[in-house]
């Protein structure tokens, strides 16, 4: 193997790996605001039945909750909104960074890098479960989809125009290869 074979091989290894930190981040820092918000829901449960709560309603209402950290800044807000209901996670500086909102379509989690742009979107339509992955710009560049015909996956490039799809369908699997126009190239079957 040459030298331009293994620096190729050893940058889609980073790549990959990057990816999965990624994913590991996120799913860490979704974990750790579910134990911080279970730990608050569980210091006011016991601070309210310390104070005679018990006497009081077993429901609370209200359209919106903003969660606040030391300094008063809003690091979580969990409220109805336009068709539905929402929960909203900010960093430290306040810029949103994660998002669940469900809908009449279903449910949307994007999550966000520090400019705002949505660079990761899991979602679950009437059409089926979708991961859509973004580049810096915002821009679809990969979508994973799982419909009633099969799975698919595809990649596009940098103006967000499909460039390769892969489907699995009753029929069997399919590759698609596109160029920049949206012509098909090559496709089997």
């Amino acid at each position: 193997m040459d030298t331009e074979k293994r620096l190729e091989k050893l940058e889609r290894e980073l790549l990959a790996e990057k990816r999965r930190t990624r994913w590991l981040l996120a799913a860490v820092g979704l974990g750790v605001v579910g134990v911080a918000l279970a730990w608050t829901l569980a210091t006011i449960t016991s601070t309210a039945q310390a104070q005679g709560a018990n006497s009081g309603p077993k429901v609370i209402r209200a359209t919106q909750f903003i969660l606040e950290d030391k300094n008063g800044k809003p690091r979580a807000t969990l409220g109805v909104v336009k068709d539905g209901a929402g929960l909203a996670l900010f960093d430290e500086t306040g810029e949103p960074r994660a998002a669940l909102t469900v809908g009449s379509d279903g449910p949307v989690l994007p999550l966000l890098d520090k400019t705002g742009k949505p660079r990761a979107v899991l979602l679950a339509d009437k059409d089926g479960p979708g991961l859509s992955l973004n580049d810096e710009n915002g821009k679809p560049r990969a979508g994973l989809v799982v419909t009633k015909d099969g799975p698919g996956l595809a990649l596009r490039d940098e103006n967000g125009k499909p460039r390769a799809g892969l489907v699995v369908t009753k029929k069997g699997p399919g590759l698609h290869l596109l160029n920049e126009n949206g012509k098909v190239v090559w496709s089997q079957p």
